[in-house]
């Protein structure tokens, strides 16, 4: 009988996770697929190269989207059983809260070895892959790297600032220009006009200057000249471009688990990307355990609600989501500047996580009401009568 119920119980859960995490993984691709677009329209990258980039994301946006699937199909489904009286019949046979979990577990648990594997693995994969895929565009479409008002390097050592761009026509106006390549001198441009000019044959790409100033400055800072030009060329050897490209240090998120372990035993106590490297590799194991404890929350708290119809249990689900992934970010920040031991921070959200687990699966087991502010006042009453206080004579 146990068998039967808990197959009725799976079957409630398992299609509306599977349609949760499709449908989370299109709304989030539809909207990165407008950055991506806009590289094809209007920068030059390829059709193929557009789906290559969205594939290289799905990784990273299933493990985003397991927690609130999970937490999702789970409470959905006991949502439904406590709506149409399932489960107070079944608690009139003698079954209890804790006899229906073993689905929810099984849940819970494939969830949280999906959200593992695809961190340790599928995830650093993806984003090396991501980043690879756009220098490749830089590298063929030189102009891919500039933006319009903002600091950028599409090329090592060479810094543009640019008022205006046109990627039709690669044409760049009112540019200021810093060039390091010299190991003794820094060549500042000022100009108001400026063209990439790509030379596959010679294997160079020129930048062409009209209308400007140099700034030279030696590296001791002893000589500095100024030369005015109407017309000055930059050229960059597209070899050097491709050896800087496979010279390239990996981002801390394109690292696997022995990658970072080993970077962190190779830090000083110094380093200040420790306590990145720190929460990156935390993460990869507090995010699953947050698909665990959501998936168990959502037991209790579907069991306890009684409202009809799935968008409510949506809009609750989504609700504690948003409050945990919004927590999970803050701790990170803060960890990230030092204020907070990545060792402890990284957890809070998920201790959190586990604390509310404990606490509605006593309550609803018990058929007590669900009130944390009720709660939290009579643990503050409690403390406040056993502390000493001092005795007033009139």
């Amino acid at each position: 009988m146990r068998l039967t119920l808990h197959k009725y119980i799976f079957n409630e859960i398992w299609p509306t996770f599977l349609v949760t995490l499709f449908v989370a993984i299109f709304i989030i691709l539809a909207t990165r697929m407008l950055s991506v677009t806009e590289m094809v329209v209007s920068r030059g990258a390829q059709v193929g190269q557009m789906g290559r980039m969205l594939l290289y994301l799905v990784p990273d946006i299933i493990v985003f989207a397991l927690p609130a699937a999970t937490l999702i199909a789970v409470l959905v489904a006991f949502l439904r059983l406590s709506a149409d009286s399932e489960i107070i019949a079944m608690k009139a046979c003698g079954i209890s809260l804790y006899q229906l979990l073993p689905p929810v577990v099984l849940i819970s648990i494939v969830g949280f070895l999906a959200a593992l594997i695809l961190s340790i693995s599928s995830v650093p994969w993806g984003d090396r892959s991501f980043r690879n895929l756009l220098f490749q565009i830089a590298k063929s479409r030189a102009d891919l790297g500039i933006k319009e008002r903002v600091f950028c390097e599409p090329f090592d050592n060479v810094v543009f600032y640019v008022n205006h761009f046109s990627g039709r026509e690669r044409l760049m106006k009112d540019l200021f220009v810093v060039d390091r390549r010299d190991p003794e001198t820094t060549n500042t441009i000022i100009a108001k006009e400026g063209k990439i000019l790509v030379q596959p044959g010679k294997k160079v790409i020129t930048l062409r200057f009209k209308n400007g100033t140099i700034f030279m400055v030696e590296k001791t800072l002893e000589a500095a000249r100024t030369i005015h030009f109407d017309t000055y060329d930059l050229n960059i050897g597209l070899n050097d471009i491709m050896a800087a490209l496979q010279s390239r240090k990996k981002h801390v998120s394109e690292m696997r688990v022995g990658e970072l372990m080993k970077r962190i035993s190779s830090s000083g106590k110094g380093d200040k990307k420790i306590n990145a490297l720190k929460v990156k590799l935390y993460e990869k194991l507090a995010v699953p355990l947050a698909v665990f404890l959501m998936g168990i929350i959502g037991a209790p708290l579907g069991a306890h609600v009684r409202v009809r119809g799935r968008s409510a249990g949506v809009g609750i689900s989504l609700v504690v989501f948003l409050a945990y992934y919004i927590s999970f970010a803050g701790v990170k920040n803060i960890c990230d500047t030092g204020y907070l031991a990545p060792e402890i921070g990284i957890w809070l959200p998920d201790l959190f996580l586990l604390m509310a687990c404990i606490y509605l699966l006593r309550r609803v087991s018990r058929e007590q009401s669900i009130n944390f502010l009720r709660d939290l006042g009579i643990v503050h009453g409690l403390l406040k009568r056993k502390s000493p206080g001092r005795e007033v004579k009139s």
